[in-house]
């Protein structure tokens, strides 16, 4: 499957640094240029995708609600 077009501004590219199963839910740590972007998905996705460390993917990040607090 390839993508021919989607409308996520936030695309990360990068490489499956880490992945922290779970029996329901995962964790995955995706290494771009410009930092680690952790997603949380299900185990079975990751089975689907066949994700492995080192896997080449693209974070597509899309929030609803961006919250700031003053330091």
């Amino acid at each position: 499957m390839s993508i021919q077009a989607i409308n996520v501004r936030n695309q990360f590219k990068g490489r499956v640094r880490e992945i922290i199963r779970g029996d329901v839910l995962s964790e995955v740590d995706v290494e771009t240029p410009f930092g680690i972007v952790t997603s949380v998905i299900t185990t079975r996705s990751i089975d689907e995708l066949q994700l492995r460390i080192g896997s080449e993917v693209v974070a597509l990040v899309k929030a609803t609600e961006v919250s700031i607090a003053k330091l």
